[in-house]
């Protein structure tokens, strides 16, 4: 299979391409035209993804597209032990039961981003498939050997642990397991790039070195490339993924449309380039050209864009179209009122709702206001005071009700 030689190219342009300890070597690997076999790896610590975590999907996502085999690392083993970067605590551990039922929930949001089936289908590994079968004598013999204590303890990863005088042996390990996935997966699939964020550098960089210091006692000649993504920032340096109301969840049954576009929008004037880069194909020029004239409108497109991609077209338009509704005439975040799905098995009157959420003082009130032609639902105006609400005039769990141009309730069935 003959790959686009011009992948190098695109993640440069796009800013996707941070730090490589071969740049060279991999700009001439994918100049080449034949496909290589990279990896990502995560940690299932919970069931679910948020966009924050995303960001090497999307760049896989563009190598499989580009021909190259794509491998998933699922740490089975590793999240057990918990990735000390940038934790001031010791993390929860989970149960292997936990584990595995988080992994079977994020494949369904990992096909957004990669085709599990077709020619060149993506591959999810486990690496406590290998670890179970691992002593730790042995491991300890062959692997642990190539670790200098020392220079691990400056690694940046365990910085924040140190400094709050909690490292413990147990996290330790965490570096040599992550290493040895490259190893072996370099080993069983032939795989030669590591890519993941910035804040893995050190783990990434451990794998290449111990890949070296096995040559050296191997007498092979085998070479691991690690590169990284930016890590996608708010201007605090907080990562990006969550907003105040929580976080931009990818499961649908976790978050709306309408609040999954609204907290795409809501993304740092200073990110809004990264995002079109990570999760569009829309050619930089003309993005940097939109966000140069109104970042307004850029933002606006860049929501409908992402949740296009993630969500689908129907939920786009429908969540767009919503916020239109509050955004174009003065409104600001509507309140949300949560109502039990039971509610609306059967017909209620709109006058009702109206009443009861508070959006008008009465029901004949209500009525007033619907004659008036002040009420609308979902962007629609309503006309008739018989108008019946039920479960399906709800999208994605949610109704937008309107009175006149500035008043908005949010009516969520749970």
């Amino acid at each position: 299979m003959k790959t686009d030689a011009k992948l190098y190219d695109t993640l440069k342009e796009r800013g996707l391409l941070y730090q490589c300890t071969n740049e060279d070597r991999l700009k001439g690997l994918l100049a080449s035209g034949k496909p290589i076999t990279l990896y990502e790896g995560t940690d299932p610590t919970m069931d679910s993804l948020h966009i924050g975590h995303c960001v090497p999907y999307c760049i896989l996502r563009r190598f499989q597209k580009a021909g190259h085999k794509v491998l998933l690392l699922m740490g089975g083993a590793t999240a057990s032990i918990g990735d000390p970067s940038g934790k001031s605590e010791l993390r929860k551990m989970l149960s292997y039961e936990e584990l595995n039922k988080n992994i079977e929930k994020i494949k369904k949001s990992l096909s957004i981003f990669l085709d599990f089936d077709g020619d060149n289908p993506a591959v999810i590994v486990n690496n406590a498939d290998w670890f179970k079968g691992l002593s730790y004598i042995d491991f300890m013999r062959e692997i642990g050997v190539h670790f200098n204590v020392n220079r691990m303890m400056a690694n940046e990863i365990y910085a924040n642990r140190i400094k709050e005088g909690g490292l413990t042996f147990f996290e330790m390990g965490y570096m040599p397991m992550q290493a040895y996935d490259f190893v072996h997966l370099n080993k069983k699939y032939g795989c030669t790039l590591q890519y993941g964020g910035a804040d893995q550098w050190g783990n990434i960089v451990a794998g290449v070195e111990l890949q070296r210091k096995l040559n050296y006692a191997n007498n092979t000649n085998i070479e691991l490339i690690g590169a990284t993504n930016p890590l996608l920032l708010t201007p605090e340096g907080k990562k990006m993924g969550k907003t105040e109301k929580g976080a931009i969840w990818l499961d649908r049954d976790k978050i709306s449309a309408y609040d999954f576009y609204q907290g795409i929008y809501q993304t740092p004037d200073a990110c809004v380039e990264m995002m079109f880069a990570l999760f569009t194909d829309i050619p930089m020029p003309e993005v940097k050209a939109l966000i140069k004239e109104d970042i307004v409108k850029a933002k606006k497109k860049m929501s409908y864009e992402i949740t296009k991609f993630v969500r689908g077209e129907a939920d786009a338009i429908e969540a767009q179209k919503m916020s239109e509704n509050l955004f174009t005439e003065g409104g600001d975040d509507a309140p949300v009122v949560e109502m039990k799905v039971a509610e609306f098995t059967q017909p209620k009157n709109l006058t009702n709702l109206l009443a009861e959420v508070k959006l008008c003082s009465s029901t004949s009130d209500a009525r007033r206001m619907i004659q008036g032609g002040a009420i609308s639902m979902n962007g629609e105006k309503v006309t008739d005071f018989n108008t019946k609400v039920t479960a399906a005039d709800f999208k994605d769990n949610a109704l937008l009700l309107k009175k006149g141009k500035k008043n908005f309730v949010k009516v969520v069935i749970k």
